[in-house]
């Protein structure tokens, strides 16, 4: 059943998503969701700095997010943000990564990178996969702001290896939205996390979805508890791959991976 909300215009995001490689949501997370996201957090943060440049050395990541609270769930399955994914990803495509990003006061900021650059395919190419940030903290222009370049998700290889530093350093924007919002963007994006040049913590969310045939960056198999899946939807246990990929892709020793799910499971290469 559809639970896109009538008033998402979701055409005018999916033009700006193929556009200009990103979309903004304002209104992605309201006040009781951001409440509950931060109480959720609170117990893992000062618990794992960044260890080197890329992650941050003075910013906090929490991995595995989608487990960390139903919150979290119910971002990761937001029905405008999978309508959105639905457009440009094929069917039973699969949560790659889900983690929370506090950048401290001092970050500096993160080299420019593209979120599905590990994938070896050649570019230009269809993105393999998009990418949400959600802004717990208001993100400004001082405050480590994800800064994009808009349009770079049409670039070449060439393109990106002929592109001078200081010319990309021109073309990078801040994303600036308000708490609550999000911005969706293409894997191919160029973007970076800003450096926080304010007094104040910025605290996000992320998740990244890729095709049914990409090997995701987090094993949400070993990450995530078997009671904890059992206990989450249909939609969110397909995101974390307890589904069949047409044929049998994600087959589990000949059998549909939700029977192991079931109460009375036991792995085939245990039975007697």
């Amino acid at each position: 059943m559809d639970m896109t909300p009538a008033t998402f215009d979701l055409e005018a995001h999916v033009e700006r998503l193929t556009r200009d490689g990103y979309t903004i949501i304002p209104d992605f997370a309201d006040a009781g969701q951001l409440a509950q996201a931060r109480a959720a957090l609170a117990p893992h943060m000062g618990t794992h700095h960044g260890r080197n440049d890329f992650e941050g050395l003075e910013t906090e990541r929490v991995y595995t997010l989608v487990a960390r609270g139903k919150v979290f769930e119910d971002l990761t399955a937001e029905p405008r943000l999978l309508a959105l994914l639905d457009r440009f990803l094929a069917p039973s495509y699969l949560l790659t990564a889900s983690q929370a990003i506090c950048i401290h006061p001092g970050e500096k900021a993160q080299a420019i990178h593209f979120d599905d650059g590990f994938y070896r395919q050649p570019r230009p190419r269809p993105a393999i996969s998009l990418s949400i940030i959600g802004a717990i903290d208001e993100f400004t222009d001082t405050n480590g702001a994800t800064d994009i370049i808009p349009g770079s998700h049409t670039w070449s290889d060439a393109d990106i290896a002929a592109l001078d530093p200081r010319e990309a350093q021109a073309m990078l924007v801040p994303v600036i939205m308000p708490a609550g919002g999000a911005i969706v963007f293409q894997g191919t994006l160029l973007h970076r996390g800003g450096a926080n040049r304010s007094t104040a913590s910025r605290l996000a969310f992320t998740n990244q979805y890729c095709e049914p045939w990409a090997r995701t960056q987090e094993n949400f198999y070993l990450g995530v508890p078997r009671e904890r899946v059992k206990a989450m939807s249909p939609r969110l246990q397909d995101l974390l791959g307890y589904n069949i990929w047409p044929p049998f892709m994600g087959q589990v020793t000949g059998s549909h991976p939700l029977k192991s799910l079931d109460d009375d499971w036991v792995a085939p290469v245990d039975r007697v």
